[in-house]
């Protein structure tokens, strides 16, 4: 087996937000590398069919019903997983929730509720993470980003609100775990618009029923994306996608160009054209994949629309290797300069 950083066949991993859509399929992709997975989420038939998603990918899964809003609850279910499965590997930060609405729409309960979810589940989650591997001196901690974080786009103030508090939180933690010499490892996948449920069962207060920002990227391929980032947590974080890295560099270079383009098209690049209805699911307070709902499974209703490719995402992966390349490149061509004179 290799360590830390390396692959290691049947890992112990726990996937918060493992009923549906990014957490689902990163699940998954664990399951086929063998691993054991724990699956936290609300939904009893989304975690019902994640379970078998899991066994079908060749691992063993492990069902715990959590709120991860809910510390005390989180505790428990990282208690049971360590339990049942054994000691914790990696711990896979997913679960979220949001409105999709003008700030001014947005009351502060469901400004609370969905602070609590996206943000604190990560807290909740890292915390009970943090207290397993740190006397071990072993772990990796992975925290599902967006470019987001980086960058507020309109009609999603309180998901991008907490996306920044997680950057924020999980850079404190990050230089913590360094000062102290832990080779606990935490890293960070900063994700472009993904093809999931959320789009689906969001609380929307839209005319029109939402959509990720295109281009939208198929969830298999951010699934990979995160259990590559577990192999290899060394680096702080991951830019994944050719739009994370625009939005990113673009903000920095020029926040002005960015306010002035997503106050032009980002009311209408979140509408996909069809009418809202407030007969449409919601995830907010009750989940949508309960008892008295549906599996949404691990994909969402942009598949005909997904680009499944892009050479950032190699290049971001290989960059040793192009590195090297490029060095190798430039001595060759200083050799032959030099040889021609």
């Amino acid at each position: 087996m290799r360590g830390t950083d390396g692959a290691r066949n049947g890992r112990v991993v726990v996937v918060t937000g493992a009923s549906g859509g990014i957490g689902r399929a990163t699940a998954a992709a664990f399951a086929r590398r063998g691993d054991r997975v724990a699956l936290l989420a609300r939904g009893e038939k989304g975690l019902a069919g994640a379970a078998a998603d899991v066994r079908d990918a060749g691992g063993t899964p492990l069902v715990v019903p959590v709120d991860v809003a809910d510390a005390a609850a989180v505790e428990a279910a990282a208690d049971r997983v360590e339990q049942e499965l054994g000691p914790i590997d990696v711990w896979c930060n997913v679960a979220f929730s949001t409105v999709f609405a003008p700030f001014e729409q947005i009351t502060a309960e469901e400004w609370e509720r969905v602070t609590r979810v996206t943000y604190l589940g990560f807290v909740h989650g890292t915390m009970s993470a943090l207290r397993r591997m740190k006397p071990r001196d072993r772990g990796v901690i992975v925290q599902t980003g967006s470019a987001l974080a980086y960058r507020g786009i309109p009609l999603q103030s309180v998901y991008c609100g907490a996306k920044h508090a997680i950057k924020g939180f999980t850079e404190s933690l990050l230089t913590e775990l360094r000062h102290d010499g832990s080779n606990v490892r935490i890293t960070m996948v900063n994700l472009p618009g993904v093809n999931t449920p959320q789009f689906d069962w969001v609380l929307n207060k839209l005319p029109e029923r939402p959509q990720p920002v295109p281009p939208i990227y198929p969830v298999d391929l951010m699934a990979r994306a995160l259990v590559h980032a577990s192999e290899h947590p060394r680096r702080r974080a991951w830019w994944v996608g050719n739009p994370t890295v625009w939005t990113i560099v673009g903000n920095k270079v020029w926040p002005q160009f960015m306010d002035w383009y997503l106050a032009r098209n980002g009311y209408e690049g979140q509408q996909r054209g069809e009418p809202a209805s407030p007969s449409d699911p919601v995830n907010l307070w009750e989940p949508a994949d309960g008892p008295e709902g549906r599996d949404f499974g691990a994909r969402g209703s942009f598949r005909h629309r997904t680009r499944d490719r892009d050479p950032q995402i190699w290049a971001s992966r290989n960059h040793g290797a192009l590195a090297a390349l490029g060095a190798g490149a430039v001595a060759s061509g200083l050799a032959a300069w030099r040889r021609a004179r």
